[in-house]
């Protein structure tokens, strides 16, 4: 059964609560000055508070009571200038004490400025704890030519209390600066994360559709002599490909402005998207380009997940692109296993391939088959390429399924 929430639960007060932190700095430090310069004035708070001179107690007047306000009216301020409300409250204070006046509740204000100091003075840090101790220290020699009963082991247990509040301050900015750190740093690291996987999307988008073009133009020159009628089709056949490249170009940029996720669900982009169901029209292309490939599959397909169709899309177009380049006109074999816990990728060609890519690896940066393999690594896959035993070169790539409805 479950129970009634309370009208004055956490969740009802989480909006006003949020809407309160977004307000600006200087409304909120004034708001907390005004609440101190009011209690400041209520009798049954003025037990507590600091105190350090002891004197007679002198009746209330004029003074007394604009240092009081001196205790706190600065505090609206304590977080845009925290030295000059230190300033402006520290000497209040001292002042107060010197003169004898009753404490009251305002000089809690002395350790809410201190804390601000500590937590939110970025320059002069050092300056100003000198400037605080040389002041303590004349306002403690005054108190006691003023006949203070206070010890100089009193006056060392209220530094040490004025120490401590200020040292609370400085841990919290200090964590505050590492926190800041440490975000900026994540945010360097996934900019550069990204900008190697744009570099990835670009290096087999751009390197596979113009390799294809290469090939397609050099076949068709050649037929221009040999058989004219027949080199109308390469050129077909380029303009084809150039078309290709520039959807998947555009396709993305798309993902580049919005993500990954919402390009893909877009319908409008869900046919130029790279998927595994598209794997096809790259062998098409292939064998378009003039290279026998063989396609087959093991298995019942599932939809996959986005990251997982794209690499094993760009593991096919990235090795039929080497095949175009280093082994044109030799077979080549494209084998998909779809398994309820791993997709594999099998690529195999054959001819001179692997001496080729044996001596011309990937470079780094994410580029070619090393960055296939940090691809496939990211996705917790491994990706093995190298030569055959019977000659021609092989891509094997495992990548861990992750259906749509996982």
């Amino acid at each position: 059964m479950m129970s009634r929430q309370a009208p004055w639960s956490l969740p009802l007060l989480r909006a006003p609560l949020d809407r309160w932190q977004e307000r600006d700095v200087l409304l909120k430090d004034g708001v907390l000055a005004l609440a101190l310069t009011l209690a400041a004035f209520v009798p049954t708070l003025s037990g507590i508070g600091a105190q350090i001179g002891d004197l007679p107690v002198r009746p209330a007047n004029a003074l007394g009571v604009g240092l009081v306000l001196a205790h706190t009216l600065p505090l609206a301020v304590r977080r845009r200038w925290p030295a000059a409300c230190l300033a402006v409250v520290a000497g209040a204070f001292a002042v107060h004490q010197a003169l004898g006046f009753a404490t009251t509740f305002a000089s809690v204000g002395l350790y809410l400025a201190l804390y601000s100091a500590g937590a939110h003075q970025v320059r002069l840090r050092h300056g100003l704890v000198a400037m605080a101790g040389a002041g303590y220290a004349v306002l403690a020699v005054v108190l006691h030519h003023l006949g203070s009963p206070q010890s100089v082991p009193d006056y060392l247990a209220f530094s040490l209390v004025l120490a401590a509040v200020r040292l609370l301050g400085s841990t919290v900015r200090r964590r505050r600066t590492e926190e800041a750190q440490r975000r900026r740093l994540v945010a360097e690291a996934a900019t550069t994360a990204e900008r190697a996987r744009i570099a990835r999307e670009l290096h087999d988008v751009v390197t596979h559709h113009v390799t294809a073009m290469v090939v397609q133009a050099d076949a068709a020159q050649f037929l221009l002599t040999s058989a004219p009628e027949r080199a109308a089709e390469g050129l077909v056949a380029v303009s084809d490909t150039g078309r290709r490249a520039l959807t998947e170009l555009r396709h993305l940029l798309d993902v580049l402005e919005a993500t990954g996720e919402s390009a893909a669900a877009d319908p409008a982009h869900a046919d130029r998207a790279p998927t595994l169901g598209r794997v096809g029209d790259l062998v098409e292309r292939a064998r378009r380009s003039g290279q026998p490939v063989e396609f087959s599959q093991q298995g019942e397909r599932r939809p996959q997940s986005v990251d997982v169709e794209l690499a094993a899309y760009r593991v096919v177009q990235e090795t039929l692109t080497n095949a175009l380049k280093h082994a044109a006109g030799e077979p080549t074999r494209v084998l998909l296993r779809y398994g309820d816990e791993h997709l594999g990728i099998e690529v195999a060609t054959d001819g001179p391939l692997a001496a080729t890519v044996a001596r011309k690896p990937g470079p780094a940066g994410g580029r070619g088959l090393a960055g296939l393999r940090a691809r496939v690594r990211m996705l917790d896959g491994e990706l093995e390429a190298g030569p055959r035993p019977e000659g021609g070169f092989e891509v094997r790539a495992t990548i861990p399924a992750k259906s749509l409805q996982e």
